[in-house]
């Protein structure tokens, strides 16, 4: 009997690291990938016959805040920003492929500022930088998403208590996931963990079946 496979993303955590081992022109261009990345898991398993059941792609929607900037000294509209542009529409490429269920959260309203990235505010105190030497590239955006862990969290409960799938494969990079892959694992469900090469905590091998990535560190295919 064939098996079914779901495919979880931590859509935050995969733009970060995908755009830091690839680089997409358009949002078409990076759906295409993250569609053929994900099927990559399903195809990697060499000895049992599976069937993707579906991919949840978890995230907010873009901010159109306007947020001062400390450096420019001046309120940037996040709304006319090539990076809202972008997501916007990457959000709505995602809505029209078939088998990807987009679940959206939201952002803190007082929870959006640029901030010093923090190497440079480490070499700015061991005095190996000046104010003087600070650009707008130093600066990052710092957001707060909320309902993305929760909506992830019931996620994985129905589809464990339903037996929808035999195997969850998460992208993700942090320990905010333990207690749906501790639950999955409970009711007889193989949880693989895809960091895309982020490195994690050793302690966290003992809370899921497998780690892989389907990409190599120079961002070309791995399997």
């Amino acid at each position: 009997m064939e098996k079914k496979i779901a495919i979880l993303v931590d859509g935050s955590f995969y733009q970060k690291r995908i755009h830091a081992l690839k680089d997409f022109k358009t949002p078409k261009e990076s759906v295409d990938f993250f569609i053929q990345y994900c099927k990559r898991h399903v195809r990697a398993e060499e000895y049992d016959s599976f069937s993707l059941y579906r991919i949840f792609y978890y995230d907010c929607p873009p901010s159109d805040k306007e947020v001062y900037h400390p450096l420019l000294k001046t309120a940037v509209k996040l709304k006319n920003t090539e990076q809202y542009k972008w997501m916007t529409g990457f959000i709505k490429e995602l809505t029209t492929r078939r088998k990807v269920a987009l679940r959206l959260g939201r952002l803190s309203d007082n929870a959006v500022a640029y901030n010093l990235r923090p190497d440079v505010t480490k070499k700015l105190l061991n005095g190996k930088l000046s104010i003087d030497d600070i650009t707008e590239r130093d600066f990052y955006l710092s957001i707060t998403q909320k309902g993305v862990d929760m909506k992830l969290g019931v996620d994985v409960s129905s589809l464990a208590y339903k037996k929808q799938v035999d195997k969850i494969v998460l992208i993700a990079g942090d320990s905010d996931f333990v207690p749906a892959a501790k639950l999955a694992r409970r009711e007889g469900i193989d949880f693989i963990l895809d960091p895309l090469w982020n490195p994690i905590n050793a302690d966290l091998h003992e809370h899921i079946d497998g780690l892989k990535s389907c990409i190599n560190k120079n961002g070309e295919k791995g399997l």
